[in-house]
């Protein structure tokens, strides 16, 4: 059997590619290891006879363009959450409304004592807006060098800033507080494991992919979670002509166009005119018989809960609403970061691990079944920074259960009450709460050694002449292209990576 495309991994980008693909009149088939579709982007009641559906892997939308929404009739209602973060710090805290700006300015002064941090900070998401227009619009564009998209930007503060300076010695300069230095410092930090300083930039690289959303910066709740935005992209696909398949586990890949795949007891084969791999490009070379480049190394904890209600804070003067409404920084000063980068990096899991929470079920109620809304009950999805792959390799389930006992104890700092005594019991009695370590995303997603972005992320730019007017997804072979996260401008849920794929399988035709 030959297809005009086989794409490897049915992911939301892969079912991207197959959307646009199948739209364009291709033959397209899907192969998918597991039995849903969707990868990282999932929703999924993780709680036997708890009603509640849990974006279980990824959570938030930024890097979703609005030109593929449109493209594909994506049928998803993002939610703007109008409290960016809130900051526990000692007895007090720092709350950043981005509808009320005399509030935040209010918040900034009381935290640290004058107005100089507040306009630098107000200086500093200026500069990232600047710049996050026309790098957005570029994603889903063909490459351009470096020198181009600096004067497509024409901003060079903002591009020194960005892409020649460690983000540290910026932080340092512009900022006098270490609370405020260290909220900056998040978005440099999710998924990767780095220190503020670090020469090869690869905090800025991940910095400029937090800021950059829809041209904004901005960060939305999926209604319905995670798992809606998949559904209208595997329906869209489906609607399309596309075939998906699930329980359909890829063995090899050739450069020639054969794959093969095992679906419950029998190997199948098939051509590809194109073969598209939505896995990881370690993985990827592990299916063509190649020696892969050193693996990545993923650096997160994942934590998923159900509350019976909001725990109240340290902190009287600001609500549970307001300080879960948006993301709450547990933890992230500038030193407590660089801290628990150190002790990582040293092999041990952090004292006091480094963290941030979302609340999506007070901005969408729906994910919660009409007995859990009335009983007022919420979720919580805690991302874990400075967790590296290596903390889990010797035994995963012991340092698993430490991190997590040291990852609650950080959050309970800053509390007025033990998060556990908020914590949902199953009808079976076991806790409503999960983690997940780097290995078992990697187990359960195949993302090596838990890495969220297959990779480190890359610069938007060609890294090389021959990159020149491509896509940004070509490998050495021809017939192969990448439409993965680990596709150059790929990370996080965007779907770039599956419309640059398409793009360059349309061109090359």
């Amino acid at each position: 059997m030959t297809e005009d495309v086989v794409i490897v991994g049915g992911g939301h980008n892969g079912l991207v590619a197959a959307a646009y693909l199948a739209r364009a009149g291709r033959s397209v088939l899907v192969l998918e290891r597991r039995s849903e579709l969707g990868g990282a982007a999932v929703s999924f009641r993780a709680f036997p006879g708890i009603d509640v559906r849990l974006s279980r892997y990824s959570y938030l939308v930024s890097l979703l363009p609005a030109k593929i929404a449109a493209d594909l009739g994506i049928d998803v209602e993002l939610r703007q959450r109008h409290i960016s973060s809130y900051t526990p710090c000692g007895d007090g805290g720092l709350l950043v409304d981005t509808a009320d700006r005399d509030r935040t300015a209010r918040s900034f002064r009381k935290l640290t004592g004058s107005a100089r941090d507040f306009a630098a900070w107000e200086r500093f998401y200026d500069l990232t807006t600047r710049v996050a227009g026309p790098i957005f619009d570029s994603l889903t564009e063909p490459l351009v060098d470096r020198s181009t998209l600096e004067a497509m930007v024409a901003d060079k503060d903002a591009w020194s800033v960005l892409f020649d300076r460690p983000l540290g010695e910026t932080l340092r300069d512009w900022f006098t507080d270490d609370v405020v230095r260290g909220i900056v410092l998040t978005d440099a930090l999710i998924g990767t494991f780095a220190a503020a300083d670090d020469a090869d930039l690869t905090q800025n690289r991940c910095l400029l992919y937090h800021v950059i959303g829809r041209g904004t910066g901005q960060w939305n709740v999926p209604v319905g979670g995670m798992g809606a935005v998949t559904a209208s992209l595997a329906s869209t696909a489906q609607r399309a002509g596309a075939t998906l398949l699930t329980d359909a586990e890829v063995l090899a890949v050739s450069p020639d166009g054969e794959v093969r795949y095992r679906r419950g007891d029998a190997e199948h084969t098939v051509h590809g005119r194109h073969i598209l791999s939505n896995v990881a490009p370690t993985r990827l070379a592990d299916l063509l018989g190649e020696t892969p480049t050193e693996p990545p190394e993923g650096a997160q904890l994942k934590v998923n809960m159900v509350l019976d209600r909001l725990p109240r804070l340290r902190d009287t003067t600001v609500s549970p609403a307001d300080a879960f409404g948006g993301t709450l920084h547990v933890n992230e000063s500038f030193g407590q970061l660089e801290i628990a980068h150190r002790e990582a990096a040293a092999g041990r899991i952090p004292t006091v691990p480094p963290c941030e929470i979302y609340c999506h079920s007070l901005t969408d109620p729906s994910i919660l079944g009409e007995a859990e809304r009335s009983a007022g009950f919420q979720t919580l999805t805690l991302f874990g920074l400075h967790m590296p792959a290596r903390l889990f390799k010797g035994d995963n389930d012991i340092a698993r259960t430490e991190a997590l006992r040291a990852t609650l104890a950080s959050l309970d700092s800053v509390l007025a009450e033990p998060i556990e005594d908020r914590i949902v019991r199953a009808p079976d009695g076991a806790m409503c709460i999960e983690a997940k370590t780097p290995l078992d995303l990697e187990a359960e997603l195949g993302l090596p050694a838990g890495h969220i972005f297959h990779r480190a992320l890359q610069w938007p730019y060609a890294g090389d002449p021959v990159e020149l007017g491509r896509w940004g997804v070509e490998t050495e072979h021809d017939r192969i292209l990448l439409c993965g996260a680990g596709a150059r401008r790929g990370g996080g849920v965007s779907g770039i990576p599956g419309h640059n794929a398409a793009m360059a399988v349309l061109d090359s035709e």
